[in-house]
């Protein structure tokens, strides 16, 4: 299969079935890009997703654009951007008329409330396996740490999410590399 076609297939698949955009995504989009098709590291596709989310803007984009130019230069950034994209461009079309008709349906609600513990739950394991290789890689004191540290500073001072990871960047590329 062309390598093209997998990106686009990639992208498509992860984006289709991530209901509710980007936190539904991204655990999909980690499967396609690191076990599947192995094209990213679980720490490179943590890095990518650290770094996406200090930029403004959608975070499945992002990732299928750094993925595309990854695996095939400024074509796969296109072919990744538009199966990322057309998904939801579709989606939004063609569904917003129906939930707008059927909005108050008992079963309408129900799958919006059935659907959230599942992305929740996908959530956590992402999160579960990027912590994993994190602790393996610069150790459990160090993750604990910058952990404590990066919730001291969102929590408590309420220093923006993108700044902190700006910070991780800066003592990442200083003091760990």
């Amino acid at each position: 299969m062309s390598e093209w076609w997998e990106l686009f297939l990639a992208f498509f698949l992860a984006n289709v079935f991530g209901y509710g955009g980007g936190p539904a995504s991204i655990p999909l989009m980690y499967q396609e890009v690191v076990p599947n098709r192995g094209w990213l590291t679980s720490a490179e596709f943590t890095n990518a997703l650290a770094l996406g989310n200090s930029l403004p803007g959608p975070i499945a984009t992002k990732i299928a654009s750094y993925v595309g130019y990854d695996v095939s230069g400024w074509i796969g950034v296109v072919v990744a951007l538009a199966a990322t994209v057309l998904p939801s461009a579709v989606a939004l079309i063609v569904l917003l008329q129906l939930l707008q008709r059927y909005k108050q349906s008992p079963a309408v609600k129900g799958m919006t409330l059935w659907v959230q513990p599942v992305i929740a739950v996908m959530m956590l394991i992402v999160t579960w396996e990027s912590s994993v290789e994190s602790v393996l890689a610069i150790g459990l004191l160090q993750f604990a740490g910058i952990a404590a540290v990066a919730f001291y500073l969102m929590r408590r001072r309420k220093i923006h999410p993108a700044f902190v990871i700006l910070g991780a960047f800066v003592y990442g590329g200083a003091f760990l590399s």
